[in-house]
């Protein structure tokens, strides 16, 4: 069975055990948050929502709060000695799917089995809280990792410097296939950029260096 749901101005098609990355909820990890605009039922049978579906909801269980991948905005007036630069990371919430209910039902509050990736993304999440001020789940410090590679990581549960740090080589081939990384991981050496963020070493590019100083993003 799933569901499509509406939330942040989007539409997501979901099913049980699903992990989708969504606009900012406020929630704390761990919660449970419930999903009434449902506008569409499939499985067995289609049920359409004129605009929802009555009586039907979907239950998530709240996984870390993250952030999107850096966007940067600049706007250079010609001749008139003006330009301006922004940068910008969106709020996002991940969560994890744990039912859907039809029939006016509650969210029984269960938690879902947790997927490998999912787990692994929660152990670094915590380790990162343990690891001090450092942000681990900035992944454009290691160099190579830009826009589009970071939204894939994220997709795949992999959000701190930790889980890259552990990568073995077995690893690396699995998500080089899985991800279409182009043997990037190798070659830019992102198990051993990790490493040395986390034992402190300024990032390799000395943009992301000037960033990780300030504390702010650029």
């Amino acid at each position: 069975m799933f569901a499509v749901i509406k939330t942040g101005g989007k539409q997501y098609k979901v099913a049980a055990n699903d992990v989708i990355t969504i606009e900012r909820l406020e929630a704390e990890a761990g919660d449970v948050v419930a999903f009434d605009h449902v506008l569409m039922l499939g499985g067995e049978t289609v049920t359409i929502g004129s605009p929802t579906v009555a009586g039907a909801t979907v239950a998530a269980e709240v996984v870390e709060q993250a952030r999107g991948p850096k966007v940067i905005s600049f706007k250079k007036r010609r001749r008139q000695n003006s330009k301006r630069k922004k940068g910008h990371r969106q709020d996002l919430t991940i969560v994890r799917i744990t039912e859907i209910l039809t029939g006016g039902k509650k969210p029984s509050g269960a938690k879902a089995a947790k997927p490998a990736a999912v787990a692994a993304a929660a152990a670094g999440a915590v380790a990162a809280a343990s690891a001090g001020a450092a942000d681990q789940s900035n992944l454009s410090l290691i160099a190579g990792i830009g826009p589009t590679i970071e939204k894939k990581l994220r997709g795949a549960g992999i959000t701190t410097w930790s889980q890259i740090a552990a990568w073995s080589e077995a690893d690396i081939a699995k998500w080089d296939e899985e991800l279409a990384l182009r043997g990037r991981a190798t070659r830019e050496e992102w198990v051993e950029q990790a490493k040395e963020l986390l034992a402190g070493k300024p990032p390799r590019a000395k943009a992301d260096q000037a960033e990780l100083a300030s504390g702010k993003d650029y």
